[in-house]
């Protein structure tokens, strides 16, 4: 057995840099507790925003949430969302980058973004449902029991 650790082998941060840094984390995610929870309160602020192709989208989305392919995302694009609004971004989950586009792409146009951890992938593990077809759908009548 070794005497040096494997946790403690590449540095460890103050407790003041890891506050710092994880109060940026949460900055700049969400999780599907999260947003489940304002979508079924019909939090006005909170737009759930699919990064993915029409086609996966009417696959199966998030309840509400609209279809904004990140792909078509530009100045012109986006002149329709209003910037009042707290955009998160969705994609397929881990292994996809859509999301992370899609939030790159507005945050740089002025919106106000979150990405969403895990994506649709994380968000129908918890056992959210999903909508399927071009509809947005609504997410009604459910409540939220986070593990966490």
């Amino acid at each position: 057995m070794s005497d040096q650790s494997a946790v403690k082998s590449s540095g460890l941060a103050s407790p003041a840099e890891s506050a710092a840094y994880l109060a940026d984390k949460l900055r700049f995610h969400t999780d599907a507790a999260d947003l489940a929870s304002d979508l079924y309160a019909q939090h006005p602020e909170i737009i759930a925003l699919d990064t993915r192709s029409s086609d996966a989208y009417e696959r199966g989305h998030i309840p509400g949430a609209i279809s904004f392919p990140h792909r078509l995302m530009d100045e012109a694009s986006t002149v329709q969302l209003d910037r009042s609004k707290v955009y998160a971004c969705y994609c397929d989950g881990i292994g996809c980058n859509g999301s992370t586009w899609g939030s790159y792409k507005l945050a740089k146009l002025g919106f106000t973004v979150k990405e969403l951890v895990g994506g649709l992938d994380f968000w129908q593990r918890d056992g959210h449902p999903i909508a399927v077809g071009k509809e947005a759908g609504v997410l009604v009548g459910g409540s939220i029991e986070c593990d966490c």
